[in-house]
């Protein structure tokens, strides 16, 4: 099978993406039971957005033909699982560049509306009770990012007209960039007591799962907040129940674990948290940048060129 007579799996009718190559087999498949074709002769396979793992690994024992795997999430975590499913040198592309925007607006919006106190000015309206005082400002606060891929950076972007005491950056290998140094998870416990606000824009993996335990939690000073635009299993949540119950710590989280928040659980009415429905990626941006995305990830595909954003190829 050569790319130009390649099936390739589309979440979105052909038609409705711009600047597509001519010469691919366009399928549309947002995950429905029923498989637009023959799996076993998809080239090319966009994994449905926000349908879960299920959905997204489905496909891929019959996919015998598959090249490229593309998601269209930042994380892969729900396709991971069904990698071992497929034949050697499929690469695997996630969705860099699509939802850095989003993402970071929802960051800004709950360091903001939780330090600011939003969640109790919601409540006094439903209440009618005017609830003025004296809040806490984003201004003079120290930040630590940890997660500094192109997420982590968009949203110190953001954070810059803020007035922020200072910026301070984590990831997997430490580097220089145009704002200052990146280091590296094992600076952790230095930077932890010094960081009023930590956001956790990390992907999922080994490393990762589990980082937000005690040990964390309990190195941030008294009153920080904790901010999570990642996944949910990258903090221990009954780590962070004993100390939002205690007082001492504040969080804000777009993810849980587990997610979604079943009802009744613990995490809902914990003091001193603001829950969003993992909407980082979910706003009027995704469509326009996914979309671009793929017609630049296949007219390169198409053309016989290596495609952009790969994070695995299968061995």
């Amino acid at each position: 099978m050569t790319a130009t007579t390649a099936d390739v799996w589309l979440p979105y009718p052909a038609e409705e993406i711009p600047g597509l190559p001519e010469g691919l087999n366009y399928l549309f498949w947002d995950g429905e039971p029923d498989y637009p074709g023959d799996p076993a002769d998809c080239a090319y396979y966009v994994v449905p957005y926000l349908k879960g793992a299920e959905v997204a690994v489905r496909p891929l024992a019959s996919m015998s033909a598959v090249q490229v795997v593309q998601t269209l999430s930042a994380g892969i975590d729900h396709v991971e699982p069904g990698l071992a499913l497929l034949h050697s040198g499929v690469r695997l592309c996630n969705a860099k560049g699509v939802h850095e925007a989003s993402t970071a607006e929802l960051t800004l919006a709950l360091i903001l509306a939780s330090l600011r106190g939003f969640p109790g000015f919601v409540h006094g309206q439903d209440k009618e009770e005017w609830r003025s005082g004296f809040y806490p400002s984003l201004a003079d606060k120290s930040v630590l990012i940890v997660g500094y891929g192109s997420i982590g950076s968009a949203i110190e972007d953001r954070l810059a007209p803020f007035e922020c005491a200072r910026v301070a950056r984590v990831a997997r290998s430490a580097r220089t960039t145009a704002r200052g140094p990146v280091q590296t998870l094992d600076d952790l416990p230095a930077l932890l007591p010094e960081a009023d606000v930590v956001i956790l824009s990390t992907p999922l993996n080994p490393s990762t799962q589990g980082l937000v335990g005690a040990d964390f939690l309990a190195a941030m000073p008294d009153g920080a907040l904790l901010v999570n635009v990642a996944r949910g299993p990258v903090v221990d949540t009954k780590a962070l129940l004993t100390e939002l119950e205690s007082g001492r710590l504040r969080a804000a989280l777009d993810v849980t674990d587990p997610e979604p928040l079943p009802a009744g659980h613990p995490l809902w009415h914990a003091p001193n948290v603001l829950i969003t429905p993992h909407v980082g990626g979910s706003t009027s941006a995704f469509e326009p940048r996914a979309k671009r995305l793929l017609a630049a990830q296949l007219t390169r595909f198409a053309a016989g060129e290596p495609v952009r954003n790969v994070v695995t190829t299968t061995g």
